[in-house]
């Protein structure tokens, strides 16, 4: 299992924006650091927007992260770039032969499971935030 690495990308996007928060922060700029396309941090900037996380300025460029680090945790990154609300982090099989005895159990026998899973991860997700990063990035490139 992998999450995609949009998480991470937006995770670096968000510790450039704060590292660099006195030059103006482009999709460019951010794209070299990350080491991917202008055209995917546009489209991760949209739904960074669209949580409510950044405000992006049209035109002149520039992104502004909308509140505290302290107040953005990995959780709300990992759900405005990962996933739509209400989605599940393991994705069933579609048809489980229903004729077949393990086929016709088998979503008795996962789905609480994979969900606990998911809980854990989400909690854990939730006590870090972007000021723990923030925090991190500074003691390593001495800031």
């Amino acid at each position: 299992m992998q999450i995609s690495s949009r998480f991470t990308m937006a995770i670096h996007m968000f510790a450039c924006i704060d590292t660099f928060k006195d030059q103006k922060m482009t999709s460019n700029f951010m794209a070299g650091s990350i080491g991917t396309n202008p055209v995917i941090i546009r489209k991760l900037l949209q739904q960074l927007k669209a949580a409510g996380l950044v405000e992006v300025s049209r035109g002149t460029g520039g992104v502004m992260i909308t509140r505290p680090l302290s107040e953005i945790t990995f959780l709300d990154v990992y759900r405005a770039v990962e996933c739509t609300p209400n989605e599940n982090l393991f994705h069933f099989h579609e048809n489980p032969n229903p004729q077949c005895p393990v086929g016709r159990n088998i979503h008795r026998v996962l789905d609480g499971r994979l969900q606990e899973v998911q809980q854990a991860m989400e909690q854990k997700l939730s006590e870090m935030t972007l000021a723990d990063v923030k925090g991190d990035v500074a003691r390593y490139i001495g800031k």
